[in-house]
Parts: C-alpha cells; structure tokens; sequence
C-alpha cells in the first residue's frame, strides 16, 4: 500500500507540473500553484512529493486511506530561486486494491477558531506588571523555520492550530506573556490553559493592533510593507471574522512576503493564498507589523 500510494503521488505531481494549460483541470491544486506563479512572473522549475498514511479504514473488499503528502516547489522568479513547501491532507479510496478516487481534504479543516464573538482585552489591568521588550524577528522566523511542520512538545497541539503556532513564533521572538489566568485578558498559554488571543485567529487579529505594551502591533495598508516576523490574518469569507494566521518568513523576487503556517501547515508560500481552497473572492486581509519598545 505504502509503495502503491507512493508510486501515485510521484507520477500525478510529475505529470500536473509538465502539463498543458488547456489540461490543467485535471489537477486543481496544481493548477491553482500556477495560475498564482503566473501572475507574479514565477514558475515552478522543479516538485516532487513523499505521502505518509494517517489512518486506514478497512470495510471487506472497499479501503479508505487518510494520508498526507508533503509537496516541494522549486519555484524560480526574476533570477531569485526558493523552496515553497506544503503538506496536504488528502483521501484516497481503493476498491479490490484498485484506486477509485483521490481528493484534497478541505484546507480550513473542521469548526471555525472563532464561532463566537470573543471579547479581548488588551490595554493595562489593575495589578499588572508592565513588561517591555525588544521584538527578535530572526529567532521568531528560526522558530517558525524550525516548527513549520512539526509541534514543539513544550506547547499543547491543536486541531486547528494555526494561531497557537504563530503565538508560539512570536514568543520566541520575545514577545511576553501576560493577562494569566483571565482566557479573554492578554496574550499567554500556561499551566495548560491560554487566553483566546494566544489560539483563535479572529481574537489574535484584535488583539496585536489594540495592545498598548508587551507583545503589540500595528496595521499596515499592504502587503509589501511588512517586515520579516510580521504577521498577517485572513478572512476568507469576508465575514468579518478571521480565521486563519501565518507569519512572514521570507519575500518573492518582487520583495512580497512569503509566510509559514500550521493547520495545512506550509513554509515559504506566497503571502495571498490564491492557491487555497479556503480562498474565496470576498477575502479579507489585515497586515500587522509588530512593533516593540524600540518604536516609541
């Protein structure tokens, strides 16, 4: 099985990558990498993919294999070259040992971070010790580099995790914890409990641009402006509530940033998610940049 799915995800990724436009529709997901490539000068040189099954579910002569598949770009613009990577989850369906269909799994997977409206506080409380800091923005993209596809055993592990992971890079950058143990005050994750701005993408969105000291940011007008270690929060739905995070790991040849995440998690991938199956046409962004002590 593990040869066979294997053997599938290397000749599909070959043949989607050196295929025509006009056939392309036979592989959205790679058709997407590419529309979004074209619009920005890039192509993908080179891809490759390896698969690691989840879990099987056996039913006589009908099997059903969750997997994922972890897929490599070589992607080349304006003479710049990067490695853009992804993993994604997948179902694949075999009957009598013969494949009947492979589908993507949805890219925002299960219920919404924020499916209720989360008050959180980010001014100074009563009692509460005022931390300054200065924001590392190399040690929170070492740790976002280190992390991107795996969880630190340090910090518990989400479903849906892709704020707690970008929490976590902001704290290695020096962000500091405060607000404990009140869930809707502050940023922070201890004891096994965190505040809702530590782990849900809509209280994150509020949080970093209304704090006033410690851990803050500050909204910025477009993409091209932010900085390595800046972070940005997507509402695909246009909704107004957001619902996934991603932090600025690197830039394009055209000085756009590239971001990492975690849910689907990826590294280096082009700021817009174009490419996304949660990518809607009502999306919504809001660009922060952090700023620290050093800024006032």
């Amino acid at each position: 099985m593990r040869e066979q799915l294997q053997e599938l995800l290397e000749q599909r990724v070959l043949q989607c990558v050196s295929m025509p436009r006009n056939q392309l529709h036979e592989c959205p997901g790679i058709e997407l990498k590419k529309q979004s490539c074209a619009k920005r000068s890039a192509e993908i040189v080179k891809a490759k993919a390896n698969g690691r099954i989840k879990r099987k579910f056996e039913n006589q002569e009908n099997e059903s294999v969750l997997y994922e598949v972890h897929f490599q770009y070589l992607i080349k613009q304006r003479g710049l070259f990067y490695m853009e990577e992804e993993v994604e989850k997948r179902q694949v369906e075999f009957y009598k040992g013969i494949l009947v269909s492979d589908e993507k799994l949805n890219e925002i997977d299960g219920p919404r971070e924020d499916v209720e409206d989360i008050p959180v506080f980010s001014g100074h409380e009563e009692g509460q010790e005022r931390k300054g800091f200065r924001y590392d923005r190399m040690k929170a993209v070492q740790y976002a580099e280190r992390w991107w596809n795996d969880f630190n055993p340090a910090y518990k592990k989400f479903e849906v995790d892709c704020t707690n992971y970008i929490s976590q890079c902001l704290h290695a950058g020096g962000g500091p914890m405060r607000g404990y143990p009140n869930r809707s005050n502050g940023w922070w994750m201890q004891n096994n409990n965190w505040s809702f701005s530590w782990t849900v993408a809509n209280a994150m969105r509020w949080y970093l641009p209304g704090s006033k000291f410690g851990l803050r940011g500050r909204a910025v007008d477009s993409a091209e402006q932010l900085k390595l270690g800046d972070v940005i929060c997507y509402d695909f739905q246009g909704d107004g509530r957001f619902d996934h995070t991603t932090i600025v790991t690197g830039h394009d040849g055209n000085g756009m940033p590239l971001v990492n995440a975690h849910t689907y998690n990826s590294r280096m991938r082009y700021w817009a998610y174009e490419d996304s199956t949660a990518y809607t046409p009502n999306i919504k962004y809001k660009f922060i940049t952090i700023t620290d002590d050093s800024d006032a």
